[in-house]
């Protein structure tokens, strides 16, 4: 009988941030699996946690993944984790989680802190619908090509980048995607959390003269449909409808119609009342 794999969400800053739920599974399975070693050893000190460590990461995922893959076909349960976050995303641990799915064993996903969410949800930007984009390849001409096919997206955008490369980037998104808003949240969960709303331009010329320190979430705006391609209000008025026969009660409808079309709440309220929805 195989055993099972257990995506464990890490903190991404404050080592409070770790669930009970996180730390008994830690306990409980056999090994863990970890990106940095050394990084983990200080969340299982905190958390007092004793078991076996051994290291998963970009440059030995291959020969790492199949020995961690044998070891639960032979029925031991792993628990991976990366330095911060959730494993398997913007993570060599998506090739080990379909090493398990190929192979028939259980996956199971201990939930956490994010990076991401956090970062939508302080950027102050439209959040109802997003796209993670991950991290900017550092090769001039992918990166072009990446940022040329986002600069249609209607969709706020959600980068990671660190702080070597941040002027780089953020100058290749202003030529890329105009002057658009921007939230750049660094630090985050940590002592010196910060989260600037800029616009791009302002984000370049401020980061001209600051040194960027500490990893970064980017959160950047979509693009703004022409006028003709706007959704009128009638169109506001069908996505509320929607909602509420999907359950919601007018006012979350009312909230969610507003975060897609662009819509201000209050005059769509107004608007569903008149028309009695």
């Amino acid at each position: 009988m195989s055993g099972a794999l257990y995506l464990v969400a890490t903190p991404i800053g404050n080592l409070g941030d770790i669930s009970a739920r996180a730390a008994k599974t830690l306990s409980d399975v056999d090994f863990i699996a970890a990106e940095d070693t050394r990084v983990t050893a200080k969340l299982l000190n905190h958390l007092d946690v004793k078991k076996p460590v051994i290291s998963y990461h970009e440059h030995n995922r291959v020969e790492s993944g199949a020995k961690i893959v044998a070891r639960l076909l032979a029925g031991e349960t792993c628990a991976l984790v990366t330095d911060a976050g959730m494993p398997a995303v913007s993570d060599p641990g998506e090739e080990l989680v379909k090493l398990c799915a190929d192979a028939g064993v259980a996956v199971l996903a201990i939930p956490g802190a994010s990076a991401v969410v956090c970062a939508v949800a302080l950027s102050g930007l439209p959040a109802g619908r997003w796209t993670f984009e991950g991290f900017l390849s550092t090769a001039r001409k992918s990166r072009f090509e990446h940022l040329e096919e986002l600069k249609t997206e209607r969709r706020t955008m959600v980068f990671y980048e660190a702080p070597h490369k941040l002027r780089r980037t953020l100058a290749d998104m202003l030529e890329a995607f105009g002057d658009r808003k921007i939230s750049l949240s660094r630090e985050l969960t940590k002592l010196h959390e910060q989260t600037l709303r800029l616009t791009l331009s302002e984000a370049v010329q401020y980061y001209e003269t600051t040194e960027p320190r500490g990893e970064f979430a980017l959160v950047v705006e979509g693009c703004a449909a022409s006028e003709s391609e706007k959704p009128t209000l009638t169109d506001a008025l069908d996505v509320v409808q929607r909602h509420i026969d999907g359950g919601s009660s007018l006012k979350d409808a009312v909230k969610l119609a507003s975060a897609a079309t662009a819509f201000p709440k209050n005059a769509l309220y107004d608007a569903a009342v008149k028309k009695g929805l």
